[in-house]
């Protein structure tokens, strides 16, 4: 199915719409809403899309997420625990003051330990034991093991003011007292539900920014975001809706930009508790132990799950069927991993073995306006699942709502999502499947507990492993033990569509950013 979309990645530029009222000024509409402004406080994709275009990072990412040179210029192993990073000269923050390495230094130290943070970056930072100044434009950072992937995992990282942000709260940032980076935008507002603007920075380091101005506009419902897009309020959308693709294809108003996304939409699972708050019997009654730490059970559900389906009915052809936690062609995927196989029959049979042979009752917790169709997705799953015995129904919720009760662990069962950052597998099994361990910073978005000696020892190795090749066959046989022991059941594999008016073009990213930086006009 890969193959399909080959033929789409490129923008399809199809008509004319109206020129914006200002030209210097680009409106974007979003499909979720940042939670904040704070680079460090939660890693969530629309909230390091738009740190992106604030502060930046030592190293950049490009559409594919190869590695190219951000605020540091080049980067080098020095020996098996030293990496040295030249820093870019003369690069000035938004408000003047010049960016050295006492700013990557106050940055590393604070990135991993943000109060009340929903999901922080402790996965991307824990493998530095040291990071000290050489001299203003000279980092060296010591790792306690082995890392050849600190450049990959510092990708994920925004560099912040150590001027502005000593003492400064996430507040102060939300605010825009501190959100003063070194990025090609700088803020101008922040009116949460309403919009987020930011201004050209004319002094940044890099190529000049298109426009002067870039308005985000949160519009959480897909179909108000193409109407947006159509009426001109808005010159581009991102999380195009699968059941309106079709219809602006033939729109001679309309350009489009689809692409393949390294984000796996899974279920994840209470494998860890004794007992689990919504798992019932048929009755509605609590059960009295948690039917999701037994691994026939997990493997019963992933089973009683029609992918092939979801992608074709739910997703309109717009997805990837998964059976692991990259799509094919990313680092670390295993080849050896199959999408599991419809089989409600065999997932009957493994309840029975595992002591429910009339099944039992389950919640399914989801975002409403986080990832595309999520809510649809959640309710086709609950429907197969109860085909299957599992009697299932579904909550859904505002995304704000949905991962701050998420991370308190209140719910048994849940839909989320994961990209990796990084561009490679080590990202999602780090975050997703490794044992929970803030000494480590893993598990950091593990809202089930999972936990696997096996997962976690592979894992280890490859993280301390510098051979590419030594190092992907570790990854791929930690994600191996990961699905066979069912951590987390993969659903499918997102592919992204942007739509934007006539004369406007958008390179899609396999990280699913909405660049302000990318968006280019076109003929």
């Amino acid at each position: 199915m890969v193959s399909r979309f080959r033929l789409v990645l490129g923008t399809m530029i199809l008509g004319l719409i109206g020129v914006h009222a200002s030209a210097q000024t680009l409106t974007i509409g979003l499909g979720s809403e940042p939670s904040s402004l704070d680079p460090h406080f939660h890693n969530l994709g629309p909230n390091n899309a738009i740190a992106r275009h604030v502060f930046g990072a030592l190293v950049d990412q490009d559409d594919k997420q190869r590695l190219v040179p951000g605020l540091a210029v080049s980067w080098t192993a020095v020996d098996d625990l030293t990496w040295e990073f030249k820093l870019r000269p003369n690069v000035q923050f938004h408000d003047g003051s010049r960016f050295t390495a006492e700013d990557v230094v106050f940055t590393i130290k604070r990135a991993p330990d943000v109060p009340r943070s929903p999901s922080s970056f402790a996965s991307y930072t824990k493998a530095i034991k040291e990071v000290r100044v050489v001299d203003p434009l000279t980092v060296r950072m010591t790792t306690t093991t082995p890392y050849p992937l600190l450049p990959n995992d510092l990708s994920t990282v925004n560099i912040i003011s150590k001027k502005n942000g000593e003492n400064a709260t996430t507040e102060d940032y939300n605010s825009g007292k501190a959100a003063i980076g070194a990025g090609a935008f700088k803020v101008v507002e922040r009116v949460p539900g309403d919009r987020i603007v930011l201004a050209r920075h004319d002094g940044y380091w890099g190529p000049k920014a298109a426009w002067e101005k870039v308005v985000f506009k949160p519009i959480k419902s897909g179909p108000s975001r193409v109407n947006a897009l159509l009426a001109g309020d808005v010159d581009l959308i991102e999380d195009t809706p699968t059941v309106d693709i079709e219809k602006l294809k033939k729109d001679q108003r309309i350009a489009l930009s689809q692409g393949i996304s390294n984000r796996v939409i899974y279920l994840h699972l209470d494998s860890d508790r004794a007992t689990t708050p919504f798992a019932t019997d048929k009755q509605g009654k609590p059960l009295d132990k948690n039917p999701l730490k037994d691994v026939r059970v997990r493997r019963a559900l992933s089973i009683a799950i029609n992918r092939p389906l979801i992608v074709e009915r739910i997703m309109e052809g717009v997805a990837i069927p998964a059976g692991q936690l990259l799509p094919e062609g990313f680092f670390g995927v295993s080849p050896n991993i199959k999408v599991p196989a419809h089989d409600v029959e065999g997932a009957r049979k493994l309840l029975a073995e595992a002591g429910y042979p009339n099944g039992f009752g389950l919640t399914l917790h989801t975002p409403n306006d986080r990832y595309i169709n999520d809510e649809k997705v959640a309710q086709a799953v609950a429907q197969m699942l109860s085909r299957a015995g599992i009697d299932t129904k579904v909550e859904a919720m505002t995304g704000s709502v949905f991962f701050t009760r998420a991370t308190k662990l209140e719910f048994s069962f849940l839909l989320v999502g994961w990209g990796s950052g990084t561009g490679e597998s080590s990202s999602p099994l780090k975050a997703l499947v490794g044992t929970f361990d803030t000494a480590k910073g893993w598990g950091g978005a593990n809202r089930g507990r999972f936990s696997s000696a096996q997962v976690d020892r592979l894992l280890d190795q490859a993280l301390a492993t510098v051979d590419n090749a030594k190092r992907e066959k570790l990854l791929q046989e930690s994600t191996e033990a990961a699905m066979s022991e069912v951590g987390v059941i993969p659903l499918h594999f997102q592919v992204n569509t942007w739509a934007m008016k006539k004369g406007l073009r958008y390179q899609a990213r396999t990280d699913e950013s909405t660049l302000a930086m990318g968006v280019s006009r076109g003929d």
